[in-house]
């Protein structure tokens, strides 16, 4: 898969000849190889969706990979989840410092920025490895619905709709060809739900979907039922998406 690293994956602060960190892209092969999860920006606020493969006796009331920052902010995250915490961690911590120094809620945007910083500091020092994770954080501030990606590199990106983990690259394809400005929160439900049954072995259940939503009336997360999961499976079922077909109707 990596051509011959030739012993320059041995350190962290060791770039190879052709200006390459293999560390860093070890964990963003790591991200590669986690279960998908995807977020969706709409007019009306944030959707965040993860797979979850459990196992026989395993609580799935209890999600793995969503996580509550904030009010008005959530996380998705895909790789390596026990790193996904730490990060999580670091961005309640400052969502919490806004507040107390400045009384406003942190923007979706400096907490993607911190936790961005965050990585980037493991990917310069001797002694430490990159993050094996990527996070899609989502939230409602005052600019209205946001949507930001951040890698093991240390990168940031504001997105509409994306998805990372495995077989994020042929979700973002159907996503790029089907994704529409303004979507409904309930149609974006759908979307995201699609997404997950698109490259999903379990193409109809619903127990293996975990989602999260962000309004713009409340700017409050709130987990979904799974009831209100299996309404939106239920619509889903009906069209099975392909990667690459133009607009449904």
């Amino acid at each position: 898969m990596f051509p011959a690293a030739a012993g320059y994956d041995r350190a962290i602060t060791v770039f190879s000849p052709d200006g390459r960190l293999y560390q860093v892209e070890y964990a963003i092969e790591t991200v590669r190889r986690g279960t998908l999860a995807v977020g969706i920006r709409s007019g009306e606020g944030v959707v965040l969706a993860v797979e979850e493969k459990s196992r026989k006796l395993q609580n799935t009331a209890m999600s793995q990979k969503i996580f509550q920052v904030d009010d008005h902010l959530g996380v998705v995250a895909a790789g390596y989840i026990p790193d996904a915490r730490v990060q999580v961690d670091q961005a309640r911590v400052m969502a919490q410092s806004n507040r107390l120094v400045y009384d406003e809620i942190a923007s979706v945007e400096t907490v993607a920025r911190r936790i961005a910083d965050l990585a980037q500091q493991f990917t310069q020092y001797a002694g430490v490895r990159p993050f094996g994770v990527s996070l899609i954080i989502g939230g409602v501030d005052k600019t209205g619905p946001e949507i930001f990606l951040t890698d093991p590199s240390g990168t940031y990106m504001a997105y509409d709709a994306v998805a990372i983990g495995a077989g994020s690259e042929q979700v973002t394809e159907y996503l790029e060809h089907n994704y529409e400005e303004d979507l409904s929160l309930d149609d974006a439900c759908v979307k995201a739900v699609e997404s997950i049954y698109l490259i999903s072995e379990d193409k109809s259940g619903s127990q293996h979907i975990k989602m999260a939503v962000i309004d713009t009336k409340t700017r409050k997360l709130r987990r979904l039922s799974q009831q209100e999961i299996e309404k939106y499976t239920g619509k889903a079922k009906n069209r099975q998406p392909e990667a690459g077909e133009g607009k449904s109707s």
